[in-house]
């Protein structure tokens, strides 16, 4: 990377769609179809460019300018931190010009690489899109056939939105309907899959206890954001768990951030931490996930509506020894070439391609940048 700086910078809305509308979750209306990224390429005065997805504005890119590589990004693999809003593009840039993966930058020590890398992954696609039914078992089969539908494309773990009291439903009637899926969606996938369920903080302790207990015979993997982050709850969450024998792990960290959720980590009451790998960054991500290595703690990026983190996630994967789970939210964005990944038994198959081993198209990506993006040039 000597001598290699930066001479152009291109930004650039694009839109992706989903196969089918997502629902809602337990706090949110649908989310929709459309999947909207802003995506920034770097260029090197020698032509050689990395892409990712970005939201630093034109002032603050163009900091960047004329910058050499070798000064913004370390051996291990790290994005400077004065640098780190520039994580993916920067990353993408580095593998190009050093012809490896990123995950090879970020994980030396841990090659030979198998080929391809192989990284467990979650149909993230479960969404409440059985809302417009009255009946129970209607709105079960209604989730159970869309899980079918990822098994056919090769996922064996999924995860389920449930809360449907919470808002959309009344409290009895949503409970006893988020049970009916969970269980309905077992039989879809058969006894090997696991299920994840996710409350987006639309449960109370009770209720946790209560879905947790009607589900025991499903083996959940795991509960993500059961309710508002609370270290007592959670505490007597997992002390419950033990008593009663379910060995479902606390997920938590998407919504809320919070440096707290590495102390409740460190004591043993959160087993997951799901900090999103776009807003934590992959850089941050590195040193984070070695923290929990220590403790022992899962690590699974969150990433939902930003289609990109399907494929980046995985790099990490090499580097973090609790590395558990891609988040797989199926997206498809005209411009952008994903065909060197797939999904194969669970897995993220991750290419030994340079960079995060993506490709843009010329023509539609400079289309976007003139019709809602902006460039700079040294």
């Amino acid at each position: 990377m000597d001598k290699a700086s930066i001479a152009r910078i291109e930004s650039a809305p694009m839109v992706g769609q989903r196969p089918r509308e997502a629902g809602n979750n337990s706090r949110l209306n649908i989310h929709g179809i459309d999947v909207r990224i802003q995506v920034m390429r770097l260029t090197t005065a020698d032509g050689a460019s990395g892409f990712g997805l970005c939201f630093a504005g034109r002032e603050e890119a163009g900091q960047l300018l004329g910058r050499d590589i070798a000064n913004l990004v370390s051996d291990d693999g790290r994005i400077h931190s004065a640098a780190r809003a520039f994580d993916f593009p920067l990353l993408d840039l580095a593998g190009a010009l050093q012809g490896k993966p990123v995950y090879a930058l970020a994980a030396p020590a841990a090659a030979p690489f198998p080929q391809p890398l192989r990284v467990p992954c979650y149909d993230t696609s479960l969404y409440m899109n059985d809302l417009g039914l009255d009946s129970q078992e209607a709105g079960a089969a209604l989730i159970a056939e869309h899980a079918r539908q990822g098994y056919d494309k090769n996922h064996r773990s999924f995860k389920i939105k449930v809360g449907r009291g919470a808002r959309h439903m009344p409290l009895e009637a949503g409970t006893a309907r988020d049970v009916a899926v969970i269980k309905a969606v077992r039989a879809a996938v058969g006894p090997e899959a696991k299920i994840l369920i996710d409350a987006n903080n639309g449960y109370n302790l009770n209720i946790a206890k209560r879905v947790l207990a009607e589900t025991a015979d499903c083996q959940l993997f795991w509960l993500e954001e059961a309710f508002h982050e609370d270290p007592e709850l959670y505490e007597e969450l997992h002390n419950w768990m033990d008593r009663e024998g379910l060995s479902v792990l606390i997920a938590d960290g998407e919504g809320w951030a919070a440096t707290a959720l590495m102390d409740w980590a460190r004591d043993g009451f959160v087993d997951v931490i799901q900090y999103d790998i776009f807003s934590h960054g992959f850089s941050g991500w590195l040193e984070t996930g070695a923290q929990l290595d220590t403790w022992q703690v899962r690590t699974a990026p969150h990433h939902y509506g930003r289609h990109l983190g399907n494929y980046v996630s995985g790099h990490l994967a090499p580097a973090v020894a609790g590395f558990t789970f891609v988040e797989w939210d199926e997206t498809s964005t005209p411009g952008i070439d994903t065909s060197a990944y797939g999904v194969e038994e669970g897995h993220v198959l991750i290419p030994d391609a340079p960079g995060f081993g993506l490709a843009l198209d010329e023509a539609v990506f400079r289309a976007a940048v003139n019709d809602g993006g902006w460039e700079l040039r040294l």
